[in-house]
């Protein structure tokens, strides 16, 4: 949350000569409504049915760059679809996440105690993460074109 998927997915993309697709995009528009409804009108487990459902197509349909939800890694399926594709985590810490978004605005699962939860959410995705990546890069500190570089160095991919 907060990492820069968005900014950098778009970089990336534009680097590379490819199209840029976000799954939390596509559910928004599949659904006509923000994931924060679809939490509170339906909850979470519901919220990550829709978001498993969007990324296998993403995946299948889409050879650009793709921008994952931060819980989208949760789901085994998912992350077993994840294997043999170059994945980069954008790791942060919490002081640059407090930072760049405030922690909380529009983001349902750090409605309470935002730092606290952000912690207990990383400590319980930060493995998987680092699993399914191919590339961690770290974005504290850096601009997205620092974090776009640095991405496409330890990838080794080679722009358009």
């Amino acid at each position: 949350m907060g990492v820069g998927k968005s900014t950098v997915g778009h970089l990336l993309a534009e680097r590379l000569g490819v199209a840029y697709r976000d799954t939390d995009d596509d559910i928004v528009a599949a659904e006509g409504r923000t994931i924060a409804d679809i939490f509170v009108d339906e909850g979470e487990p519901a919220f990550r049915a829709i978001e498993k459902r969007a990324v296998r197509t993403a995946l299948t349909e889409h050879d650009g760059v793709l921008a994952l939800g931060g819980g989208a890694i949760l789901d085994p399926d998912t992350r077993e679809l994840l294997t043999g594709q170059r994945v980069v985590y954008l790791s942060m810490q919490v002081e640059e996440a407090v930072r760049r978004t405030g922690l909380g605005v529009a983001r349902p699962l750090l409605a309470v105690n935002p730092r606290k939860q952000w912690r207990e959410l990383m400590e319980a995705r930060r493995h998987l993460y680092e699993e399914a990546a191919t590339a961690v890069v770290p974005t504290d500190g850096r601009t997205p074109e620092e974090v776009t570089e640095a991405a496409l160095d330890a990838l080794e991919w080679k722009e358009a």
